[in-house]
């Protein structure tokens, strides 16, 4: 759906298609950008949704680590082979 604004367009998405992208990111070994790229949408848009709908656990987290304890006991990323 489109919608104009400021001599330009906006697209507009269904609450259904929002909420089914999230899913796709939840379930998925996917980033916010190979799912953006598979639906067209833009990250930003996906972190807009996220905040949206309170998915907390989908936000990148960073950790700030201050000891050499603290380094001991943070588990490494999983990054998967494609990234």
């Amino acid at each position: 759906m489109y919608r104009y604004k400021n001599d330009g367009y906006v697209r507009g998405y269904s609450e259904s298609f929002k909420l089914q992208v999230l899913d796709e990111l939840s379930n998925a070994n996917h980033s916010k950008r190979q799912v953006g790229l598979l639906y067209g949408i833009q990250h930003r848009t996906i972190n807009e949704w996220i905040k949206k709908y309170n998915r907390k656990d989908l936000m990148n987290t960073r950790v700030l680590v201050q000891t050499d304890d603290e380094l001991t006991r943070i588990k490494p990323c999983k990054r998967s082979s494609n990234s």
